[in-house]
């Protein structure tokens, strides 16, 4: 409830003030819902009076009402999709990676989590010119793979150690350091965070988000569950504020059935916007090289859920130099 007050508006004088107390209007509201006619005889005020008082407080106090195709348009000058670099992914997305959202990539070891992190990080920096904040809390991550996925894209020297430039990475191993950048960055230092490259920061990817809250859930360790929904709610609101994608990875587990099923438990499932479910190929009982990886929407407001693609991780890799390396990018990947 507000409160009317002396100078909250022009002709709303202490005189007035009085008048409109002594009627039993004392906020905001009770102007607002009063029959100004009425009112006016009773307050001893002038209409035209009451009228321009209660015009300018509406439009302090209240929400204009807004139509779809407003609201569509700002849609479309606000949010940006980033391809991911690779077709497949891309369709699952429906065209890639919407500014604005968490989406999550879930599986277990050895699924391609973080490949699929190294890939899309190097395709927005080197392809689109984008700066991308790296939140390394594994370790997996380091100068040398970046540098092998970006010989596989180009030969110009130059045009690599750009790309690198708008890659800044974080190496984060806790959810209180995880917490403490996220603020940082929220508060002002995203757009400042990739200086030396050039272009906005379009995309912040945390592999892993599980790594750092899972060992704090479970029994009664009621701390993990709050600093969960706090990681949960700087995301979006970094998201949602700067305009940017939020790429997250996270671990598996089974339910009583045997399912697998994204971690964290159903506090975390409705954060994420996005949910893609990674797979070995093999593992799904389709046939391929160990590079395959079966790619499962499991949660989407705008594809059907449980549609697949089909992928190979050396999708990003695809020189002759970054092949011979997938041997051991896929070994050591998580």
């Amino acid at each position: 409830m507000v409160v009317l007050r002396e100078g909250m508006c022009p002709g709303l004088d202490e005189d007035v003030l009085r008048d409109l107390r002594a009627a039993d209007v004392k906020t905001v509201e009770d102007l607002l819902s009063s029959d100004i006619e009425e009112l006016a005889q009773r307050c001893s005020v002038s209409y035209k009076a009451l009228f321009a008082i209660r015009r300018v407080l509406l439009a302090q106090h209240t929400a204009f009402p807004v139509s779809g195709a407003d609201l569509y348009e700002e849609l479309l000058s606000s949010t940006a999709i980033l391809s991911t670099g690779n077709p497949s992914l891309d369709k699952l997305l429906d065209s890639g990676l919407y500014t604005g959202e968490i989406t999550e990539l879930s599986g277990g070891p050895g699924s391609g989590k973080s490949q699929v992190c190294f890939g899309v990080a190097v395709h927005i920096s080197l392809r689109l010119k984008q700066s991308v904040i790296y939140i390394d809390t594994t370790g997996g991550l380091t100068a040398g793979r970046l540098l092998q996925m970006l010989r596989a894209e180009t030969t110009d020297a130059e045009e690599r150690m750009e790309a690198l430039q708008r890659i800044r990475v974080f190496h984060l191993f806790d959810v209180y350091a995880l917490l403490d950048c996220l603020y940082g960055l929220r508060s002002g230092g995203l757009q400042q965070a990739c200086g030396g490259g050039g272009g906005s920061v379009k995309a912040v990817i945390v592999d892993s988000v599980s790594a750092v809250i899972a060992p704090l859930l479970g029994g009664k360790q009621n701390e993990g569950m709050s600093l969960m929904i706090q990681v949960a709610g700087a995301l979006k609101t970094m998201a949602k504020d700067f305009n940017v994608a939020a790429l997250i990875t996270n671990h598996v587990t089974r339910s009583g059935s045997g399912e697998v099923q994204p971690g964290l438990g159903a506090s975390w499932s409705h954060i994420p916007r996005t949910r893609i479910l990674l797979e070995r190929a093999e593992e799904a009982g389709a046939v391929g090289l160990s590079g395959r990886r079966t790619a499962t929407l499991i949660k989407s407001s705008r594809q059907p859920c449980h549609i697949q693609e089909e992928f190979d991780l050396q999708w990003w890799s695809r020189s002759e130099e970054g092949a011979s390396g997938k041997r051991k990018l896929d070994e050591t990947d998580s």
